[in-house]
């Protein structure tokens, strides 16, 4: 996106715009300062490409970065290096305007003030953060594996879907999935602070938080009962096994003769204290050497269907509030849908816990059996293996949920994912990746170990 600073126009340039068309465009329009902003995390790798380009090409324009997936570390330690102009990490849109404001200024001696004080800022990130990096220590990924989460497999029987293969729901009820909703994260999407619904009866923002709630109902309302949306989700069922490289072989049927898919999982490499594994996903399930006939879930759903046309009303009647409340909502719904999926699943389609009887708070703190792993979070940090994931439910052609090149999903209000029975299986973060597991990654993918980097780019502990 380009961002001009002449009364804050904004040029528009949509998602995953090449650095070429950005720089070209922000020559093209005059603008003042080109802003970035990041929903996925291969995006922040193309943030850095741009800073590049910016330097290479001679500009000295402000560059603002936000969006979910930047914070100010990967600002400094990876983006503001690349780039000899201003570079600021911009928390929400909601700040951007005060920041533009500065960079923009008349007052030369406050503009070249809050450029010092912001580059200062980051040298000392950067310092603080090679410091924690030097001082942490890595195992090799043999070692790693040698210090895998140990479950006792020895009686366990695995509880085996009520189907296999794949099944479709389309235009699910809507009203069903707002009683799955959790507004803690809607509230923290608007930088209001508390847990829902105690947030109401805080001093500071309880009032506004009240409103915003109130306002939220209504778009909800009119969601449902005017049908804006449409939410639409594929499940499936593979016999699956682990292997001792941390992927997962999928078999085409219940004799496991053939292979036709594999997974591949990250480890946690970091060193742990004594007793303490390095964890990986494929640790929870069973060993193909076990002899244990295991399952593996797969899901995506989404609530966006239909999202475009309700924006573009509110946008094209400066309503920016209701048209970013409606797109919060969408993503709320989307976070539900997937809540009550994995409820099901448990329940019904799976079945392992047939008699589970949780509340709304008992589904929130994940007090059930069982994991729903997402391909770009903590556990799971690659976003390549959606791919996968994609074939393996034909999801485009059984849902309508696009795929593109970054493997960031349409419409955005959507969730994909794993889903594992075990009962020992459990949320992690892989936390930092050492150059050996990168190349055994890479190989395991069939990636060039350059192409793993660039997905993986926020996750190493080294350079490239």
């Amino acid at each position: 996106m380009v961002l001009g600073c002449n009364n804050y126009d904004i040029v528009d340039l949509g998602v995953m715009v090449p650095a070429d068309k950005i720089l070209d465009a922000a020559i093209a329009e005059k603008v003042d300062m080109i802003g970035l902003s990041g929903l996925i995390t291969p995006s922040l790798d193309e943030m850095v490409h741009v800073a590049k380009e910016m330097q290479r090409r001679g500009f000295t324009m402000p560059l603002l970065i936000g969006g979910a997936t930047t914070s100010r570390t990967h600002t400094a330690v990876k983006i503001e290096p690349q780039y000899s102009g201003p570079v600021v990490h911009v928390l929400d849109a909601s700040r951007s305007v005060a920041v533009a404001s500065t960079l923009a200024s008349s007052d030369e001696n406050a503009r070249s003030n809050y450029i010092l004080e912001t580059k200062k800022d980051y040298a000392a990130i950067r310092e603080q953060r090679l410091n924690r990096t030097s001082s942490k220590k890595y195992l090799s990924i043999k070692e790693a594996r040698a210090n895998k989460y140990k479950i006792d497999w020895a009686g366990y029987q695995a509880p085996r879907p009520t189907f296999l293969g794949v099944k479709v729901f389309e235009e699910y009820d809507l009203e069903e999935l707002s009683n799955y909703i959790d507004w803690t994260p809607f509230f923290a999407s608007w930088e209001l602070k508390g847990k829902y619904p105690d947030i109401f009866l805080d001093e500071t923002v309880g009032e506004l938080s009240r409103q915003l709630f109130n306002d939220a109902q209504s778009i909800l309302r009119r969601v449902i009962d005017e049908k804006w949306l449409t939410a639409k989700a594929v499940i499936g069922f593979f016999p699956a096994n682990a292997t001792e490289s941390d992927s997962v072989e999928l078999y085409s049927d219940e004799g496991r003769g053939g292979v036709f898919s594999k997974l591949h999982f990250l480890r946690q490499q970091v060193e742990k204290t004594a007793g303490q594994p390095n964890v990986c996903l494929s640790d929870f399930i069973a060993p193909k050497q076990t002899g244990i006939e295991d399952y593996i879930g797969v899901f995506a759903v989404s609530t966006g269907f239909g999202i475009d046309k309700w924006v573009k009303q509110f946008e094209d009647n400066h309503d920016d509030y209701n048209a970013i409340l409606l797109k919060a909502i969408a993503d709320r719904l989307a976070e539900a849908f997937a809540e009550r999926m994995h409820e099901r699943v448990r329940k019904e389609f799976w079945g392992y816990a047939a008699s589970e009887t949780l509340d709304s708070q008992s589904l929130i703190e994940e007090k059930y059996d069982g994991i729903r792993p997402a391909p770009g979070y903590p556990a799971c940090p690659e976003h390549t293996e959606k791919r996968t994931l994609w074939q393996l439910l034909d999801v485009e052609k059984n849902t309508g949920i696009k795929l593109t090149e970054s493997c960031a999903m349409w419409p955005a209000s959507a969730v994909s994912g794993w889903y594992f029975s075990h009962p020992e299986s459990k949320y992690f973060t892989t936390g930092q990746l050492a150059k050996d597991q990168v190349e055994d990654y890479a190989e395991r993918k069939g990636m060039t170990v350059e192409q793993a980097e660039k997905w993986l780019a926020s996750v190493l502990n080294y350079d490239v």
